[in-house]
């Protein structure tokens, strides 16, 4: 076998003696689907270039505040302060919030490391809850058992852009004197009864990384929806310093005030954002129809019980952002991604649940018992959906997991 070659998606050959064990045969493409692609509207470079030529480099230049007073009339949050990362928002949140040692914060076990991080590293400890088997948003039907007279925040995830019961949950931080923090990282242009995802807690932080629907390489922001937050919230925005203040002439000089850290966006981001928010609504109108386009050609499969489908809730408006199906078992999950990579479709696993990993499991602690997220997440697989994605590519990816679909159920595979 160590003479036989096979075709690598670059085009190259290679010996299959150095094959690793496990690397699955790949079928050679003209077009490989990525599972991302970041999209350009095509103002980008201009608005840069406009950036570069006025001279202001640094954060609260024209296109942040720009994008600050846009993304406000857009959703209708309080004040939002743009940021270099949702991550950096969220330890904001923390901050603003005098989240410290000995306090407790209610979350997801099903979400990215940040939404714990951004409390863990104040010496909070992340209570864990599971998530609905629906959305797989944090299950609020466990709230009320999980808190305790340490708890200061409850930190619902919208999951795929699906919202939270914010209602219930809403409901139930209010009765128990607690803040809400809504980690709307995947949230934007998404609402709940016509009321934008991020307004609903009293702080909420959103992300404009290069994987999110509206991008700018690395940022996020933080949606201030308390008035009495806002002022301290520039602050610890500025290293701590009110120089916010000083250049709307509040302030004779600015100072060191309070705690904080570098947290202010680059109007280089700023001007790569504002060409994205400007076209917001027809970047999210074309990540409708591909979610469409998959949810209609996956239907069959589903009624067939070969696959689970997202689910959103009625008076959810959603923004598309992923596209994920649900397999019976773990190793159908794990069959259908290595079907798909050599087929040259970058398809990808979610997240390690975080009471089960090895810093979760130290700093953080679950409550009551983690069935939806431990099985869900070894089951789910998300597929390719970007801006610029056609229509035939997204039919290769339906065909190819209709295949494989197909080939599992005449093995007998199923159940």
């Amino acid at each position: 076998m160590s003479d036989q070659k096979l075709e690598l998606s670059s085009g190259l050959s290679a010996d299959t003696s150095l094959r690793r064990p496990g690397y699955p045969l790949r079928i050679a493409s003209s077009d490989p689907i990525p599972f991302n692609q970041p999209y350009q509207s095509g103002d980008e470079a201009r608005y840069i270039e406009a950036a570069l030529t006025n001279g202001v480099l640094g954060g609260n230049g024209p296109f942040g505040q720009r994008c600050e007073v846009e993304l406000e009339r857009m959703t209708g949050a309080g004040r939002v302060l743009l940021t270099t990362s949702c991550t950096s928002a969220l330890e904001m949140a923390a901050m603003l919030l005098d989240v410290g040692p000995g306090d407790e914060v209610i979350l997801p076990s099903y979400t990215f490391v940040t939404t714990a991080t951004a409390f863990a590293r104040t010496g909070a400890t992340p209570i864990f809850v599971d998530v609905r088997e629906d959305t797989l948003n944090l299950d609020e039907s466990l709230l009320e058992q999980a808190i305790s007279w340490r708890t200061k925040a409850i930190a619902p995830v919208h999951y795929a852009g699906v919202g939270c019961d914010m209602a219930a949950i809403g409901a139930i931080a209010s009765s128990h004197g607690l803040a809400v923090v809504e980690d709307a990282a995947q949230g934007v242009m998404s609402d709940i009864g016509g009321k934008a995802l991020g307004t609903f807690g009293a702080l909420a932080a959103v992300s404009f990384h290069e994987t999110k629907n509206l991008s700018c390489g690395e940022g996020g922001a933080l949606f201030v929806n308390d008035d009495d937050m806002v002022e301290r919230g520039e602050i610890l925005r500025e290293k701590g310093t009110n120089r916010a203040q000083f250049f709307r002439g509040a302030v004779d000089k600015y100072t060191w005030v309070d705690v904080g850290s570098s947290y202010v966006l680059s109007d280089l981001n700023a001007a790569y954002l504002w060409a994205q928010i400007e076209h917001a609504h027809a970047i999210t109108a074309r990540r409708l129809e591909i979610w469409e386009r998959y949810h209609r050609g996956l239907a069959d499969s589903e009624r067939e019980g070969l696959l689970r489908r997202p689910v959103v809730p009625d008076g959810h408006q959603h923004n598309a952002h992923m596209y994920y199906v649900v397999l019976p078992t773990a190793q159908q999950r794990d069959r259908l991604l290595t079907s798909l990579r050599a087929r040259d479709i970058a398809a990808v696993f979610h997240y390690v649940p975080l009471h089960s990993s090895p810093a979760g499991s130290r700093l953080g602690r679950a409550v009551g018992a983690m069935t939806v997220t431990d099985d869900l997440s070894a089951r789910l697989v998300r597929l390719p959906l970007f801006t610029s994605m056609t229509d035939d590519q997204c039919d290769r990816v339906v065909e190819a997991v209709l295949a494989e679909l197909k080939t599992s159920s005449h093995a007998g595979e199923l159940c």
